[in-house]
């Protein structure tokens, strides 16, 4: 992101005009892909409420509940902060939300939780830019992507706030943390190989180690509720520079188990970014929830 963007600029690139989303679901072991609700507004990155009833997704800026049952949407307030990008986790309890909001003053991303029903934003993260990723299963810390002295890294930190911990200072740009449901490791992805490829590392950085090893730019782990498998999107090797994970693309949703091995691929579709960011695996472990795009006219 140019931290020179003033957050004008920055709302019109996100906004990606003339584009269609589809919000679908897809059953891994049959292949059943449903389209939920269609939007004339781009929408992304949905998380799966534990109870299974809701999807919670950014658009425009904001933040908002689909109810499964009903088709309905709901705004959810987060106050000052109206700049929300599509890297979001709902706290393990489902009570919390935690966001990734660009601040007026710098249009920098930083992270904030706050009442899953609605409310105030709590800053967490107060240098910038910080992209959210994981909660950890206790609650007690989340992961993040961020850019400290000119290197993005992985780093974790309270849930209320405090000292950064770095885990990650390899070469390379390494994303997506997100920790395993039984919080002893982190998944992530990382360019230190060469492409982006998958990794897993102890939940304090130790033991990284190359999880999936494929010809192709891998983004976004995310592990199972039941911690066996692992969903990520896929895009080909020569369709994008190893570090950057753009819209508008032909990629692929794959699945390998968590314990590792061969992926398969799930679906192809138009999309990349804002189709798969965060975790949006439903409680049965079963099915994905992801959004697909159309350009219009």
């Amino acid at each position: 992101m140019d931290m020179n963007m003033d957050i004008h600029t920055l709302r019109k690139l996100v906004a990606r005009d003339g584009t269609r989303s589809f919000l679908e679901t897809l059953d891994i072991h049959t292949g059943e892909r449903t389209v939920r609700k269609t939007f004339d507004v781009v929408i992304e990155a949905p998380n799966w409420t534990r109870d299974g009833r809701r999807l919670v997704y950014n658009s425009q800026g904001r933040m908002h509940a689909f109810e499964l049952a009903t088709g309905e949407v709901s705004a959810i307030d987060t106050g000052f902060a109206t700049d929300c990008n599509n890297d979001h986790v709902l706290s393990p309890d489902n009570t919390q939300l935690a966001i990734s909001h660009f601040t007026n003053e710098d249009a920098a991303s930083r992270i904030y939780t706050l009442p899953l029903g609605g409310g105030a934003p709590v800053l967490v993260t107060p240098q910038g830019p910080s992209y959210l990723h994981g909660w950890s299963p206790d609650g007690a810390r989340l992961a993040y992507c961020a850019e400290r002295g000119g290197q993005y890294d992985i780093y974790t930190i309270g849930v209320h706030g405090g000292p950064e911990t770095r885990l990650t200072d390899t070469p390379g740009l390494d994303d997506g943390p997100e920790y395993s449901p039984d919080g002893r490791s982190i998944w992530f992805n990382s360019t230190r190989s060469g492409l982006m490829q998958l990794w897993r590392m102890d939940a304090d950085g130790g033991n990284p180690t190359h999880m999936v090893q494929e010809d192709a730019n891998g983004w976004f782990p995310h592990v199972s509720p039941d911690g066996q498998w692992v969903a990520y999107v896929a895009y080909g090797k020569d369709d994008v520079a190893p570090g950057d994970h753009p819209p508008d693309k032909w990629v692929e949703l794959r699945v390998v188990p968590a314990s590792g091995g061969v992926s398969r691929t799930l679906v192809k579709l138009f999309g990349g970014q804002g189709t798969l960011n965060v975790n949006s695996w439903a409680p049965d472990s079963r099915t994905l929830a992801f959004v697909s795009y159309e350009r219009m006219g």
